[in-house]
């Protein structure tokens, strides 16, 4: 192989043989280390991830580069706690293997046994730890190691430093951070959470309702559509705020939009129907509202649905008979009532059959060509071929 080389006079980075033919170093982990060292101190005011997707690097390739580099010691990283409750994450990278107490030292910005500090760069990226503050990451992958170059500038920038506390984002300390939801638990379960083994309150009267009442209320008060109607009437509050129901308000309506629930209704489409078209003056009384609507726009029951035709028993097996085939005497069980003859003998009488009908045919004389066949009929008729016929 020839090797044609012309040394580069301006826009190079050194670096070691040592990194470029390490073996266990993947080749995205040998560019990162390059591409960071031959940053001016003012572009390293990012962390290392942030380097590595400026090299269109993936997030897999990334990692395994980094765990490569923080296993022989390229990198180190370093969490520490600063003012306000925050957190960070310090990097250092060097072009040669650094021990830990080296790192320390490089931490400390002490030169660590003939490396020195050439170059920093912090960057700051506020995040979230735990379930009560905050914490920020601090990247650090300015801090090479090496004694062989320079660094551009040796100022250190102020980007990142720590700040303090925003106004705003921190929850009260007495709420839960757990999993929010679009739909929070209803009166229902926190009335029953309160009474415990108290007995059932007595359904509040509804003038107007009569019969509809009793009826309602003549139905099982545990039932699943009684409990689901129960919470959608409780729910009514987060679509209208004018429709508002006390917890005894809604056990008293709960039978009738039950019956809803029986007769088809889906909760979504009992809640559209109580929800909308309300009156333009408003609702004076939510419980008499909903009770008028319940009853007067109750549905059709369903149609009853005939009962389906059983489907007829399957025929019963016809008797054993004797196979009429040639052979000693068996028993079959027909198919159909005509069968003779069990499978064998059957398949055994088509080929015997079809055998002497192809040998018949290969037997059989060629016939003759028209034109003979028509003279033979015509001396047998005493007529003799035309004057045309064989011309």
């Amino acid at each position: 192989m020839l090797s044609h080389v012309i040394p580069p006079v301006r826009g190079y980075t050194k670096c070691s043989n040592s990194l470029v033919r390490h073996p266990r170093l993947c080749s995205d982990a040998k560019i990162l280390v390059l591409y960071v060292q031959g940053l001016p101190a003012c572009d390293r005011d990012k962390a290392l991830s942030e380097h590595a997707r400026s090299l269109l690097m993936t997030g897999r390739a990334y990692q395994r580069a980094k765990a490569e580099l923080l296993a022989h010691g390229y990198v180190h990283e370093r969490r520490e706690r600063i003012a306000g409750g925050r957190w960070r994450t310090v990097q250092v990278m060097s072009n040669e293997p650094l021990t830990a107490d080296q790192a320390a030292r490089l931490y400390a910005g002490a030169p660590a046994d003939g490396y020195a500090v050439v170059g920093a760069g912090r960057a700051g990226r506020a995040g979230r730890v735990g379930r009560t503050g905050h914490a920020g990451q601090v990247g650090h992958a300015g801090r090479a190691a090496s004694g062989a170059w320079s660094a551009p500038s040796t100022r250190f920038p102020t980007v990142g430093e720590p700040t303090g506390r925003s106004v705003g984002g921190q929850l009260p300390a007495d709420e839960d951070l757990g999993e929010d939801t679009s739909h929070p638990p209803t009166e229902a379960e926190a009335g029953e959470e309160a009474e415990g083994n108290a007995a059932a309150p007595e359904p509040v009267p509804v003038p107007g309702l009569g019969s509809a009442q009793d009826s309602a209320a003549a139905a099982p008060s545990g039932s699943a559509e009684v409990l689901a109607a129960e919470r959608v009437l409780l729910s009514l509050r987060h679509e209208r705020r004018e429709l508002l129901l006390g917890v005894r308000e809604a056990r008293t309506l709960a039978g009738l939009a039950a019956e809803w629930l029986r007769r088809g209704v889906s909760p979504g489409d009992l809640r559209a129907a109580l929800t909308r078209g309300l009156p333009k003056d408003g609702v004076r009384s939510a419980l008499g509202f909903l009770a008028h609507r319940l009853v007067e726009k109750l549905p059709a029951p369903p149609a009853e649905q005939p009962e389906p035709v059983p489907p007829p028993p399957p025929p019963s097996p016809l008797a054993l008979i004797a196979c009429a085939g040639p052979g000693e005497e068996h028993m079959f069980r027909p198919n159909v009532p005509w069968a003779t003859t069990c499978g064998p003998c059957h398949r055994e009488e088509q080929r015997t059959y079809w055998e002497d009908m192809r040998a018949r045919t290969e037997a059989a004389p060629e016939p003759l060509p028209w034109r003979e066949r028509f003279a033979a009929e015509g001396a047998e008729a005493g007529t003799g071929p035309g004057p045309d016929v064989g011309g």
